[in-house]
């Protein structure tokens, strides 16, 4: 990894682990019991709104089991309702904020943000934009410390103008900056699409890296990831402490790195 005051080049993981990214994912979706064990004794919500990002090339359909994880748990969990992310499209990134807008004034406080992958990266944005909208974020598996340390913007290239995203320097430097409000990474080592360590949220204040063991398109519901979610979401307005300093939160799998 080449590193600098403001850039660095991580690349994506190992292909080995790409390779066996399926067979894991489909492992993690065949946890069902275990994910029924979390929405039991996870804390019921105050049912403020959560609005569910998909990654590169998925849409809502992916997200459909988590979001029907946080309805359970009495969360008006949304969609982004835009089809399939394709990337930076100025069109969806307006209607992003548009829908970000209408569910704040429908329910007449802020919301929190979910994204996976690309999805993350979306969240942090909006949320960097409008923060006074805006609870909390959580990300999976979001390569917002370098963008290029993934093989799926090798397989649908992101650009700018002609030059692709991942060469873009002042976009590096922009997409990692810490945000103004509450922030919790989960990231995998095991990620076999986005390298771990370009998920990783610089230290301070209200920001947290929580690591899981699972694979890459397997986050969405795999039972540890639905159980920190569960857990971040479950805090009152303006009370956010880091997971491990939770008294009553799950530690079997997941802990802190870089509070």
């Amino acid at each position: 990894m080449a590193t600098g005051p403001d850039w660095e080049t991580i690349g994506p993981p190992p292909l080995g682990l790409f390779a066996t990214e399926q067979v894991r994912a489909l492992r993690d979706l065949a946890s069902g019991r275990e994910r029924r064990k979390v929405a039991r004794r996870a804390v019921r919500g105050d049912g403020h709104a959560v609005l569910v990002l998909p990654g590169l090339l998925a849409g809502d359909f992916s997200t459909a089991p988590l979001r029907g994880f946080l309805r359970d748990l009495c969360y008006d969990a949304r969609g982004w309702k835009l089809g399939i992310n394709r990337g930076p499209e100025p069109d969806k990134i307006r209607a992003l904020g548009d829908r970000l807008e209408h569910l704040c004034d429908r329910h007449g406080r802020r919301i929190s943000l979910i994204g996976w992958s690309l999805g993350g990266i979306f969240a942090r944005e909006l949320a960097r934009a409008r923060p006074d909208r805006v609870r909390l974020v959580i990300s999976m598996g979001s390569p917002f410390r370098d963008i290029s340390a993934t093989h799926a913007t090798r397989l649908v290239p992101l650009r700018r103008g002609d030059t692709p995203h991942g060469e873009n320097r002042d976009l590096h430097t922009w997409l990692r900056q810490p945000l103004d409000v509450p922030t919790t990474s989960i990231y995998s080592r095991t990620d076999g699409i986005v390298h771990w360590q370009s998920c990783l949220e610089e230290e301070g204040p209200e920001r947290e890296n929580i690591e899981v063991d699972c694979s890459h398109t397997g986050m969405g519901f795999h039972p540890t990831v639905l159980e920190v979610i569960a857990d971040r979401l479950g805090q009152p307005e303006g009370e956010w402490h880091p997971y491990a300093d939770r008294p009553s939160g799950p530690k079997r799998q997941a802990h802190r790195r870089a509070s």
